[in-house]
């Protein structure tokens, strides 16, 4: 699935509030979201900027899908109704 090209930080934030991250801190321009949804801590940190660079995006997903233990593809066809 191919990622989307204009999704912001802060959009990226409120799509991971449904999987439990809330933020905890920001220092400078990145956002430090924690979970605690699979009985234990997940932390992430996501750049507060206006368009998030398409490697940076896609790692951040990986990353939380690997702690909520889903496949990949569906979990961005879950995350951005693809």
């Amino acid at each position: 699935m191919r990622l989307p090209r204009n999704i912001s930080g802060v959009e990226l934030v409120s799509l991971l509030r449904r999987y439990g991250y809330d933020a905890t801190r920001q220092t400078g321009s990145h956002l430090r979201l924690t979970s605690r949804r699979m009985g234990r801590e997940h932390h992430i940190s996501i750049p507060r900027h206006e368009s998030l660079k398409v490697g940076t995006l896609s790692s951040s997903l990986n990353d939380v899908a690997s702690y909520l233990e889903a496949d990949r593809i569906a979990f961005l066809r879950e995350i951005f109704g693809g």
